[in-house]
């Protein structure tokens, strides 16, 4: 389903990743993992347009969007529920949600009345917190809003940026949930993660990065297993 291959990129003259290449299929969860500065957040802002590859080639369902927009790349049903959150904090719980609808082609007042009851059935907090400002929520429920914005996108594949950052034990349980739910639900997911742990008990298969290289690569059960992720992660 996502491809990326060969992949170069950096931000002025300093290089940040050396021909990363990883591949994520569909219905899969896949974890990106690696400790601060390695590179990870560079690669998800490269496969979203934000950052252009100084060379190499990233696919969505077989064709390339290497050089396109975000907005672009999100048309086409890559959604990204980025590090740190970035809700709109004087925009309600609604509106911000609703704003995941503007990359929706033909969105109507059906499709958004749809994805909102679907949002709610997974996240019956922001339900309750529907007319609050994003700024009256707690760390967990913004997280919660982040991933919501993105289902109401109708995303096809999630990249998630340190969604269990700063959160607590039983809010990281609650997210961790709410990936394999996102699987049952078919959708694919791309998690860049410092809790090696977790995300290795809810992902398929993994990845690890280390200055900008991807170093090891396999099913989850085989990296929870191995030295080499004891060595890189300390886990």
């Amino acid at each position: 389903m996502l491809n990326v291959r060969d992949l170069h990129a950096g931000y002025g003259a300093t290089p940040i990743l050396f021909g990363v290449s990883l591949e994520v299929r569909e219905g899969e969860a896949v974890a990106l993992l690696g400790k601060n500065g390695m590179g990870k957040t560079t690669l998800m802002k490269a496969v979203m347009g934000f950052l252009r590859p100084w060379s190499g080639r990233v696919e969505f369902q077989g064709a390339g969007i290497t050089g396109l927009t975000p907005h672009e790349i999100a048309r086409r049903g890559v959604g990204l529920v980025p590090e740190n959150r970035r809700i709109f904090p004087g925009l309600t719980v609604r509106e911000n949600l609703e704003l995941g609808l503007s990359a929706v082609r033909g969105r109507s007042a059906g499709l958004r009345r749809d994805r909102l009851t679907e949002v709610f059935r997974h996240f019956p907090r922001l339900a309750e917190r529907i007319d609050q400002p994003g700024r009256t929520l707690s760390g967990g429920e913004q997280q919660m809003l982040a991933i919501g914005r993105v289902m109401m996108a109708g995303a096809r594949i999630i990249l998630m940026d340190e969604p269990t950052q700063g959160l607590a034990p039983a809010m990281v349980r609650h997210i961790r949930e709410m990936i394999r739910e996102l699987g049952r639900l078919g959708v694919t997911v791309l998690l860049v993660e410092q809790n090696a742990r977790m995300a290795l008990n809810v992902c398929d298969r993994g990845y690890i990065m280390e200055k900008g290289v991807i170093v090891f690569e396999g099913p989850a059960r085989e990296l929870r297993e191995s030295p080499v992720t004891r060595e890189k992660l300390g886990v």
